[in-house]
């Protein structure tokens, strides 16, 4: 009898990066069809379009944020799992994706083989935690405080307060998520109020403070 075929969804803006995510995937799962997004929009267009048995998600997406589609998804179709797949350290993100319902965050830099363990995992109705994770979950639920400061923000806010910190500009974090300078400049400006900081400067020594950028 024939092994029913697995769609998988591939978003992520670099074409080099979905192309390279399934070719790793294809030994592993021949009877896979694989779908290809390369922003927030065509995620969402695409995936009323199939059955669609995974969902393999950039978490920094033009537009509209990979966090956000996430939640999207996780409201719209509740039964598909979704991985974030990041060029972020999972100290960053990892908790809130994981919060929001993904199955898995896994960095750009694992093996294709933890990569098709996830998968297996995932298909098999599990969700897919690595040991550091695991760790950062485990520590959470032990601290058992209020949140800091950084955790109030929404995610579109924690990611540009992660850029500033990281000793961007305005201009080169606009450029980099194809939002508006103004836009930015409105993040910033909120982000300033809610942390009760007063600059850059500040925002970069509470990030190197509370270890969120190297």
């Amino acid at each position: 009898m024939e092994q029913e075929s697995i769609r998988i969804l591939i978003a992520d803006d670099h074409s080099v990066v979905r192309n390279g995510i399934i070719k790793s995937l294809t030994s592993s799962f021949p009877n896979a069809e694989f779908g290809e997004a390369g922003n927030a929009i065509e995620v969402l267009q695409i995936i009323k379009q199939a059955k669609w048995k995974l969902v393999i998600l950039d978490i920094n997406m033009p537009g509209r944020s990979g966090m956000e589609v996430l939640k999207e998804i996780k409201t719209n179709y509740p039964l598909i799992p979704v991985i974030i797949f990041s060029m972020y350290p999972e100290d960053q993100f990892a908790i809130r994706a994981m919060k929001a319902g993904a199955s898995a965050y896994l960095t750009k830099d694992i093996s294709s083989r933890e990569l098709e363990k996830a998968i297996k995992s995932i298909l098999n109705g599990e969700r897919y935690f690595t040991p550091s994770i695991a760790e950062l979950l485990t520590n959470e639920l032990r601290e058992n405080k209020s949140k800091h400061s950084h955790e109030i923000l929404s995610d579109r806010e924690h990611q540009v307060f992660l850029l500033i910190a990281s000793g961007k500009n305005v201009s080169d974090i606009a450029r980099e998520l194809l939002l508006s300078v103004k836009t930015i400049s409105v993040y910033r400006s909120i982000i300033l109020k809610k942390m009760s900081l007063k600059n850059n400067s500040e925002i970069t020594h509470y990030a190197f403070k509370h270890n969120l950028v190297e």
